[in-house]
């Protein structure tokens, strides 16, 4: 219990920190967020557990031009490494960027914190910007849950974001390799990467979607038909069945988002049944507990 408490305390304080760092510019010069200090930028490095891997070529070039004219005016959030050396926590962009203007120092704003609260820090910082592609989130999640024990509920708190939205990034990650590349590249949304989970061949699926540029509608008709595809393979014992209508898939879409588990109602005239997926005992209990409220 006390160890919940302060993982809620951490949450709170990872983003009034990340708040204060996220100024707009305006405030920023007129030292809402202040430097340390600057240091030679050979003494800062990259932090190899940044859940940040994508960084624009375009994009940190057309930074690199405007730091060559007007300097970082916010900080990099560093911790030491060592004797002179420091470790970035939030600001990799900004000091790619610098070493493109070349830079020989560049501002910043120590901090020292520990492998699981840089990792936090980290999260915070790019999901609050977006920075991070919907792969990259997950991972993030993913290795805070692995390596430090945070719940879905946890994660959801530190990082201002529903449980559901949690746990929806994390589904992704059940996906095979060559559809989380199209995920990371941008090809494929999260919506339409969610709508693939479930079906029997992902990959053919994802690529038929980004070649012919279906909307996230298209995705999940066609892996509905997909899933039915494998309950049915003959099609032959009931004859061909009526593809669901346009509000049932929006029910089944808004019920998954929800909760982050898979849903599937099947509706008729004389009624029907809804089924919620579950994988762990976690996910049930977090079922059975939302069932209780009601």
């Amino acid at each position: 219990m006390n160890d919940d408490h302060s993982k809620r305390r951490l949450g709170r304080g990872l983003a009034a920190l990340i708040g204060e760092m996220d100024q707009p510019v305006a405030e920023t010069v007129a030292s809402r967020v202040t430097a340390d200090r600057t240091v030679p930028i050979e003494f800062v490095s990259r932090n190899p557990r940044n859940p940040r891997r994508y960084f624009d070529e375009d994009d940190l070039q057309d930074l690199a031009s405007s730091i060559r004219q007007h300097g970082i005016v916010q900080p990099v959030v560093v911790r030491s490494v060592g004797t002179d050396r420091y470790e970035i926590i939030a600001g990799e962009r900004r000091w790619r960027a610098a070493q493109l203007a070349g830079l020989a120092d560049i501002p910043v704003i120590l901090r020292e914190v520990d492998d699981r609260t840089a990792l936090e820090l980290a999260i915070v910082e790019n999901v609050q910007r977006a920075d991070l592609n919907p792969l990259e989130e997950a991972l993030g999640y993913e290795q805070l849950i692995a390596e430090h024990g945070y719940t879905q509920n946890d994660l959801g708190e530190i990082i201002g974001k529903s449980r559901s939205h949690v746990a929806n990034s994390l589904r992704l990650l059940k996906l095979p390799e060559p559809v989380r590349d199209m995920l990371s590249s941008g090809e494929l949304s999260a919506g339409h990467a969610r709508a693939l989970i479930p079906t029997s061949d992902p990959v053919s699926l994802a690529r038929s979607i980004v070649a012919k540029g279906m909307s996230v509608r298209d995705a999940e008709r066609i892996a509905q038909n997909d899933i039915k595809a494998q309950s049915d393979p003959s099609g032959a014992a009931a004859g061909p069945r009526p593809a669901k209508d346009a509000d049932t898939l929006a029910l089944e879409r808004t019920l998954s988002d929800s909760l982050g588990l898979e849903v599937t109602v099947n509706h008729k005239a004389s009624g029907g049944h809804l089924r919620i997926a579950y994988r762990t005992l976690e996910q049930l209990e977090e079922i059975c507990r939302l069932l209780e409220r009601r």
